[in-house]
This record gives structure tokens, sequence and C-alpha cells, in this order.
């Protein structure tokens, strides 16, 4: 088990208009129309992600439950960003 700290973005696809993630969490792809319907997503999915692949059977025996608990940042988009 390496670093417990995640990331995940919103980014908003102009031609697509979603929201797409970014994100260090492995298997965590996720498009939404709304940064509402993003988060609802995110804080669904993201901590089951994170226990399925980031956590091995050799940390759940030999590291404390303090040490695994994840912590995970969102990023929202900037929203009146100007555009040159």
């Amino acid at each position: 088990m390496a670093d417990m700290s995640f990331y995940v973005s919103a980014l908003w696809d102009e031609d697509a208009k979603v929201f797409y993630s970014e994100s260090n969490i492995i298997g965590l792809h996720i498009e939404a129309e709304t940064i509402e319907e993003f988060e609802e997503v995110m804080k669904s999915l993201a901590p089951s992600l994170v226990l399925d692949n980031h956590i091995t059977k050799k940390d759940l025996a030999q590291k404390s439950w303090a040490e695994m608990i994840p912590a995970i940042f969102f990023k929202q988009p900037a929203f009146g960003a100007a555009s040159a």
C-alpha cells in the first residue's frame, strides 16, 4: 500500500456538455451532465473503488486501520474563468 491520498477532479467537456473525472483512483470514470450528479456518483463509487483496488490482503494483515483510512480530495471545476 502506498500513499492513501486520492483526488477526483471534475472537468468540463464543452463539446460533449458533460463533466468528466480525472482521478488517481483505479477504475473511477465518471461522466455527468450536472456537477450535483457528478458529486453523487463520486461519493457512491470512490470509497468502494479505493477498498477494491488500492488495499491488498497484505495491507489488511500488516497495517493498522488508522493507516488505511483514505483521504479523497474533490476538486470542482472553476466556473466563470475567462477564456482567451
